[in-house]
């Protein structure tokens, strides 16, 4: 049975003009392949409402979890929330359970529960939230569509949270061989191998290390017998 796929929209102005790196990305693609969730695709958006809306109705549908981060804070341009709820044509308010913790979490801190606080328990109708144990603020998951911050340390504690009840698949194993030799001297024998394999996926990905060339040859697969005789075979094609 196939594995479950994934893709994610990352979300911010700031991504997109550099000012911010984006590492949610990342670790989100180093989790879902432990976990056996494949991610197929990872869309760069803007605090564009309809760009956002038109990007989670395009991979709602194609995959079986999006993942989102950014976009879900206290300021004018966090329009995530709003966008997704348009996205699913359900309705979005300060909500009664959003609002409890946000209340609570601020009257501990003592600091006031404003206007621009309120928004961050702007949750859409019929959404679940997502805790957020470092920050308090809840992302959601409406459907198949899962909501998170885009600050690295509170995406990272939403997601352990999100992947824990999905259902998962193979995790995907990877091993690497690392050949002296440029690609168009392994092309076509590394090619010939993938073709024995093609229940495995080859990469290769050259390098250039104190002037010298080389490659880094790449095989990933979820049966680890396949993985391990097809690395080596490409032992024997790239003896050390």
């Amino acid at each position: 049975m196939p594995n479950p796929t994934a893709a994610m929209i990352v979300i911010g102005d700031e991504i997109l003009s550099g000012r911010t790196r984006d590492s949610n990305a990342h670790h989100l693609a180093n989790e879902l392949t432990l976990v056996g969730i494949d991610l197929r695709e990872v869309r760069f958006i803007a605090d564009d409402h309809e760009g956002i809306v038109a990007a989670v109705n395009a991979l709602r549908g194609a995959h079986d979890h999006v993942f989102t981060s950014g976009g879900i804070g206290p300021t004018h341009d966090d329009i995530t929330a709003d966008a997704v709820a348009a996205a699913f044509g359900v309705p979005i308010d300060v909500r009664a359970d959003a609002a409890a913790l946000l209340g609570a979490h601020y009257e501990r801190t003592g600091r006031e529960f404003n206007d621009s606080r309120k928004r961050m328990a702007r949750i859409p109708d019929t959404a679940v939230l997502i805790d957020n144990p470092v920050s308090i603020a809840p992302g959601f998951t409406l459907g198949n569509v899962h909501v998170m911050a885009g600050v690295p340390d509170v995406f990272q504690a939403m997601l352990a949270g999100v992947l824990a009840p999905l259902a998962k698949g193979a995790p995907l194993l990877s091993q690497t061989l690392r050949v002296e030799r440029g690609e168009g001297d392994i092309a076509a024998p590394f090619g010939a191998l993938a073709a024995e394999f093609p229940d495995l996926s080859m990469g290769s990905y050259p390098f250039v290390l104190n002037g010298a060339v080389g490659t880094n040859l790449v095989i990933r697969g979820t049966d680890a017998a396949r993985v391990n005789a097809a690395m080596a075979r490409l032992a024997d094609l790239f003896p050390g």
